[in-house]
């Protein structure tokens, strides 16, 4: 897999590495002088703890950003298991868990509570809201793993530190266990948490602009060639920023 990199306060691409493997991204960055690598102040990046080594050993005086999108996903996922479980160990409210996932990981300020609507699970007019009351009533050991996942989501959202490190200080002992080790991954990188709630940066343009690859790459059915492919990606995208730059100097 390849190994992109963009400049986070303006969305420009700057870079496309072959390999991602930390040995070639560590030749790679060190061919820059001590003072350019010292002067990056901060990297966003995913959960790839190569990354991280990379970060440490190489841009000594940058902070480590936690992409907010990972950092839901991490939760949001444990959430999922933790759902895939208990419907599978009952079956007699499999169709209900599996019809309605998605409300379980959405939002709970975005929970309709007023619009009524027939469903055929549960054979009646219902709310969004009484759908999820009524799963989470259902086991505490969901109940509480639904509300650490709010929790860590809305912390995230308002970039509130005090809301998010009292939620991993204080976790519910009825936690499951995929979420157990979820919070275990987040306590271990709460300083990089810390560093992604202070600070505006994010990973979105950088996830843009790979969508924006796998359409170049499924247009031409494919490179043989990865210095073809990197030239094409780096001159559409190219004067795909130039014109967004025009676009916005004219507003």
């Amino acid at each position: 897999m390849s190994f992109i990199f963009c400049d986070a306060s303006n969305g420009k691409l700057i870079n496309i590495v072959e390999d991602r493997r930390l040995s070639t991204l560590k030749d790679y960055f060190m061919r820059f002088s001590k003072e350019t690598r010292e002067g990056v102040t901060h990297i966003v990046i995913d959960m790839y703890a190569p990354y991280m080594t990379l970060i440490k050993e190489v841009f000594p005086k940058a902070k480590i950003v936690l992409d907010k999108f990972h950092i839901v996903q991490l939760v949001s996922r444990a959430l999922n298991k933790t759902r895939i479980r208990f419907m599978n160990q009952n079956k007699e409210f499999y169709n209900k868990f599996k019809h309605y996932w998605r409300l379980l990981l959405k939002a709970q300020e975005d929970l309709n509570a007023t619009h009524y609507f027939y469903s055929n699970c549960f054979k009646k007019m219902i709310s969004q809201q009484e759908i999820i009351d009524f799963l989470l009533a259902l086991d505490p050991e969901l109940k509480e793993t639904y509300d650490f996942y709010q929790t860590v989501q809305q912390a995230i959202k308002l970039r509130n530190l005090e809301i998010f490190h009292h939620a991993i200080q204080h976790p519910s002992d009825l936690l499951s266990h995929e979420m157990k080790t979820a919070l275990k991954t987040l306590t271990h990188y709460q300083d990089y948490v810390k560093n992604t709630i202070e600070t505006p940066y994010t990973n979105g343009v950088l996830e843009g602009i790979n969508n924006n690859i796998k359409v170049i790459k499924r247009i031409a059915f494919g490179y043989r060639s990865f210095y073809h492919f990197k030239a094409r990606i780096l001159i559409i995208h190219k004067y795909t920023f130039e014109q967004k730059k025009k676009r916005n100097q004219t507003i």
